[in-house]
């Protein structure tokens, strides 16, 4: 399992191996303090997607990643709790890409960001072929979110990740984040027509039930969209909301002419 580490020096990847990966995958969330002793050092895979930092200041080690082992070396594993977390460590914030709907439609393609919404439309789980003869299947499903920013909802590609529990009970009414998210637009006549976001290689999703504790809580434009939500009827939002069935997007063009 991969992970993103950072201290005052910059930012690296971090890949557990073997039986450490069971045995401390769900103890680590983002925000958590690691203290790490004999690990090693290797040369990081070319081919891996790089997450895109919070703070765009932070350095990137994209070379190397440290490499945590049972034996060769044996890695000590200890998290540190955050009342011991000491100020002359100088460990850096976690920083988020928060963007509102209103800002979505000025993005570039494949820009990179973090959402938050209420979801309004959650489609059925589809499969798409990894490879075109292939037998195997990535997992995704349709889903619109608003905050409360623009008439136009979040069009939310989303494929299923290493959080199946997630995935599988994304429901109308919830409050959805996004992490680590893509923008995707058509870069012909009418962007602003298809554009949607998509899940990335490091994305993460959370709904309700599962905000407690993450980091995000502290961000302005999270809290923006909590005191929005207090706001809203939620018998009003109930009845805009739809679940299931099949939705076909970007949708096909209205005549031959303009395939």
């Amino acid at each position: 399992a991969y992970f993103e580490v950072a201290d005052g020096s910059g930012m690296m990847s971090m890949v557990l191996w073997n039986s450490l990966c069971p045995e401390w995958y769900n103890s680590m969330k983002v925000g958590t303090v690691l203290l790490l002793e004999q690990y090693a050092i290797k040369t990081s895979y070319p081919f891996k997607t790089q997450p895109t930092p919070g703070d765009s200041q932070m350095k990137r080690f994209a070379t190397i990643e440290i490499s945590l082992n049972v034996r060769d070396p044996p890695t000590k594993i200890s998290i540190i709790p955050e009342e011991m977390v000491k100020p002359e460590w100088g460990l850096p914030e976690v920083k988020y890409r928060f963007i509102t709907r209103s800002e979505l439609d000025d993005l570039p393609n494949n820009h990179s960001c973090d959402v938050i919404g209420l979801v309004t439309f959650v489609g059925r789980a589809e499969r798409a072929r990894k490879r075109e003869h292939g037998e195997d299947f990535w997992l995704y499903r349709w889903a619109h979110a608003i905050d409360g920013t623009s008439d136009q909802p979040f069009i939310l590609e989303l494929f299923a990740t290493s959080q199946p529990d997630v995935f599988e009970h994304i429901h109308p009414m919830t409050y959805l984040v996004c992490t680590q998210m893509r923008v995707v637009r058509d870069l012909t006549e009418n962007p602003s027509s298809t554009i949607y976001l998509t899940t990335s290689n490091e994305s993460q999703i959370f709904i309700t039930g599962w905000h407690k504790g993450q980091p995000y809580t502290k961000d302005t434009k999270v809290k923006n969209f909590i005191q929005w939500t207090k706001t809203q009827s939620e018998a009003d939002q109930m009845k805009k909301t739809v679940i299931g069935g099949y939705y076909p997007f970007p949708r096909p063009p209205n005549n031959f002419l303009k395939y």
